[in-house]
């Protein structure tokens, strides 16, 4: 392998508490129901316009009537707490230095620190979302990486889909928002438990 595109979210570091915090600010400024955390663990992994879709469906806005008004709130309140409370899994920051030293190219589908990654890309407008593999194929090109050559790393059922649409070596990890039973069920055939697995299949 000589590349690895990441997933943040579930994946790198946790932000489940942070997400969390954005929609229920965003809900009470619209005044509407807040979600628990296990309703924002089940509804991220799409974006945040459907995270915010699925909250305002659970506070009984069905029709989604107050979807542009959630959205603009919540743009204002991730912007302004986008750090809040996120932190690395346990083991990420020695797994991601010894990727490195071993010359294989990171990239993050979003911002993870300064200096670690060759290559840095969120949701760009124009590009379609996951599981689209387009912009997993379009990295992998700028980085000169033949896709046999290129692992895609998520949590998530969307990431299964996006890797094995891209043709990439597909790892799912069992400490994300899923979790490796429902992993399994999604039809995942490579979930690793720690980061040492990741470098282990990544030598």
């Amino acid at each position: 392998m000589k590349a690895c595109i990441f997933d943040l979210d579930g994946t790198l570091t946790d932000t489940l508490d942070s997400l969390e915090y954005s929609v229920n600010e965003t809900m009470k400024q619209i005044h509407m129901p807040q979600i628990t955390k296990e309703q924002c663990r089940d509804f991220v992994g799409n974006g945040a316009k459907v995270l915010i879709e699925k909250a305002l469906k659970a506070g009984g806005d069905e029709a989604l009537d107050r979807l542009d008004e959630a959205m603009e709130v919540y743009g204002r309140v991730f912007d302004e707490n986008c750090t809040y409370k996120v932190v690395p899994y346990k083991g990420i920051e020695r797994m991601l230095e010894t990727l490195k030293k071993q010359g294989i190219r990171l990239v993050i589908k979003e911002i993870f620190g300064e200096g670690l990654f060759d290559w840095i890309q969120g949701q760009k407008e124009g590009v379609p979302r996951k599981p689209d593999p387009s912009a997993a194929l379009d990295i992998a090109d700028r980085l000169g990486a033949e896709i046999a050559e290129t692992a895609y790393i998520g949590d998530s059922e969307v990431d299964l889909a996006t890797g094995k649409a891209a043709g990439m070596k597909t790892i799912l990890v069992s400490w994300g928002f899923r979790g490796r039973k429902a992993l399994e069920e999604d039809g995942a055939d490579c979930i690793v438990d720690s980061v040492d697995e990741i470098l282990e299949i990544m030598r």
